[in-house]
């Protein structure tokens, strides 16, 4: 399946990579961790994602700011920051009403442009996404183990570092599963922007925002997935 990767530039100059490909109504996803327009179409995790998605509709997507094909500098990543770049990327794609899929931390970018364009919003999916990050769940503490880990050895040759991360988003992934999203880590982004991101991340609180959702508005949380999606239990 063909893709078409294109650049537009942030409100405050960032460069911003994102592609679109398959046919149908219109499909945007929101960014998470970790995404890279190119490598992704390789990947045992998200290659059939991609490809289920394009088969109904035209999917846009793109890789946030310090990741993949995007500008390399984080900026002050927040969630406003996130928001409007994907504000940026739905103004460059041309589109009027879509589809919004948000995925792990993108559903709290979901949910924020969902409040602030209502008249945008089809309808909305979330799966396995937060409102809320570490910070506001109690979880300070592993926030900071967990940044210091990036720190340590997100770029060494070694993935044991990378692979604590590979572990948390697939506990029962395959070999070339985990592998795969090893080399996906280094690949797509440095050790002090993964850091930031996660930092970043760990401050999430659209909680309020939430019950001013108007789209139609699916939520799904796995509870148990085939290897093939490399997922468990949650």
């Amino acid at each position: 399946m063909h893709q078409q990767i294109q650049f537009c530039t942030a409100r405050d100059g960032a460069r911003i990579a994102w592609a679109r490909y398959g046919s149908g109504p219109p499909l945007v996803k929101t960014s998470n961790w970790l995404t890279h327009l190119e490598y992704d179409w390789e990947s045992p995790v998200w290659r059939y994602w991609l490809e289920g998605l394009g088969q109904s509709h035209s999917v846009v997507r793109y890789d946030e700011r310090g990741c993949g094909l995007s500008e390399k500098d984080v900026g002050d990543p927040s969630i406003e920051q996130w928001v409007s770049d994907l504000e940026t990327v739905v103004e460059a794609a041309a589109i009027e009403r879509f589809t919004l899929l948000g995925i792990s931390q993108g559903a709290a970018i979901a949910i924020a442009y969902a409040v602030r364009h209502p008249e945008r919003i089809e309808r909305m999916v979330l799966y396995g996404g937060y409102a809320r990050g570490r910070n506001h769940r109690g979880e300070g503490e592993l926030a900071d183990v967990l940044t210091g880990v990036i720190r340590a050895g997100w770029e060494d040759p070694n993935p044991a570092f990378r692979r604590l991360f590979t572990m948390r988003f697939l506990p029962k992934g395959t070999p070339a599963q985990m592998a795969w999203y090893d080399e996906l880590q280094k690949r797509t982004t440095s050790a002090e922007n993964a850091a930031r991101l996660s930092e970043a991340r760990s401050d999430v609180d659209v909680s309020d925002l939430a019950p001013r959702v108007e789209a139609d508005t699916r939520v799904a949380m796995a509870r148990f997935l085939s290897r093939r999606a490399g997922c468990s239990r949650r």
